[in-house]
């Protein structure tokens, strides 16, 4: 190789400046290879490895079995409300009563008597018959019209007929018992004064026929009407 016009010497050093740089890291490396597997012998003599591979392996089970996946728990379904009994009600039934039989044979130590029939009751005697009610009074009231009374027809006052005064006058008569009147009074007016006062006339000289009472004549009232019409 040419020296490029340098000295000799100059290009030897350079040489040996740069391989010496190359063995020291070769020579590290080796030293470093041999190292480690020293180290790892030694640690295999030594038990660290295996106590190492105890302790990692029984942590990675445990985690397998620590950590599983959570299975999925579907949700019971509710229950059916269960139907409501109705209360059964024990009706205590009573016991059956004993029934009495008839023993044909007397006992031995029974009294012997002789029965004699019981007497006839006495009669019942009849109710008595209800009172009748007392017989209603009969009554006969008196009376004008008899024909044998032969009584007149009022008079018609003439005042009364030429101011064309008509009406009914209603007198009431007291009469005795022997069929003369005792008094009167005027029980309806005929709306005029002339006509009631030539009834009350009238009727106090007529002649009745008494009133009676269960057949005996007795003094009664008695309404005698008198119709005043113009003819």
């Amino acid at each position: 190789m040419p020296s490029l016009g340098l000295p000799p010497g100059l290009v030897i050093k350079e040489k040996t400046a740069a391989k010496a740089p190359l063995l020291s890291r070769n020579v590290t490396i080796a030293l470093g290879v041999v190292g480690l597997h020293v180290a790892f012998i030694w640690a295999l003599q030594s038990g660290l490895l295996i106590r190492a591979a105890e302790i990692i392996i029984p942590a990675e089970v445990l985690t397998q079995f620590i950590e599983p996946p959570a299975p999925k728990v579907e949700p019971v379904p509710p229950k059916p409300p269960e139907p409501v009994k109705k209360p059964v009600v024990k009706t205590s039934v009573p016991p059956p009563m004993p029934i009495a039989v008839a023993d044909p044979t007397p006992a031995p130590n029974a009294p012997v008597g002789v029965t004699t029939p019981a007497p006839p009751a006495p009669p019942t005697p009849p109710a008595p018959a209800p009172a009748a009610p007392p017989a209603a009074p009969s009554m006969q009231l008196p009376s004008s019209d008899a024909s044998y009374l032969q009584n007149p027809k009022p008079p018609y006052p003439p005042i009364s007929r030429r101011m064309n005064e008509q009406g009914k006058s209603i007198i009431r008569v007291l009469i005795g018992i022997d069929g003369s009147p005792q008094k009167a009074e005027i029980a309806k007016s005929s709306g005029y004064d002339r006509l009631d006062q030539a009834a009350m006339t009238t009727v106090m000289r007529w002649r009745y026929v008494p009133g009676k009472r269960n057949g005996m004549p007795e003094e009664m009232w008695f309404n005698v009407p008198i119709n005043w019409v113009l003819e």
